[in-house]
């Protein structure tokens, strides 16, 4: 059994499977009795109660009829099944070869992305553990981050709670 019921304090509308004694709502955290709750509709289709659930949303949101083109849940997941395009036949169709986009992200040697200084900071205390701030700072200039980034981050990193630091050496939290 499948309820969509609503929450008397936020209007908030969700889906409950079989009876429950209370049941807590997703938008703002207030606990309700089943027996109280609102229920705008109970059926035992867990598709149909989705649907029930979407087209309310869709109509406090002023889009009823957008919904109303949409196919049924049950249309829509048999939709997703099928198969979409394929990174290569993206890259070709806007005029970039792909395998020279590949040979471009092996030569890089980083796996065909960028580290960012924070994460090359981050890099830095993880690889060495109870690593110093010199040896983080050999680290990440070895890579390109300025020396000043470095001290900063990891001020805020130790600030926000990524960082531990005590005597003179980091760990990742």
């Amino acid at each position: 059994m499948y309820a969509v019921v609503g929450c008397t304090d936020c209007s908030s509308l969700w889906i409950l499977e079989g009876r429950q004694e209370s049941a807590r709502c997703p938008g703002c955290g207030k606990t309700h009795q089943y027996g109280k709750l609102k229920k705008f509709v109970e059926t035992e289709d867990a598709d149909h109660a989705r649907e029930v659930r979407a087209s309310m949303l869709a109509s406090r949101g002023g889009h009823a009829d957008a919904f109303a083109a949409v196919d049924s849940f049950s249309e829509l997941d048999s939709q997703v099944e099928r198969p979409v395009i394929d990174d290569d036949e993206l890259l070709e169709s806007a005029g970039i070869d792909s395998g020279e986009a590949a040979a471009a992200g092996e030569s890089t040697g980083t796996g065909g992305g960028s580290r960012s200084r924070k994460e090359v900071v981050l890099a830095a205390v993880e690889e060495r553990e109870g690593a110093t701030k010199d040896e983080v700072l050999a680290y990440a200039t070895a890579r390109g981050v300025p020396e000043s980034y470095v001290e900063r981050a990891l001020e805020k990193l130790v600030r926000a709670g990524e960082l531990s630091e005590s005597g003179g050496r980091y760990r990742r939290l």
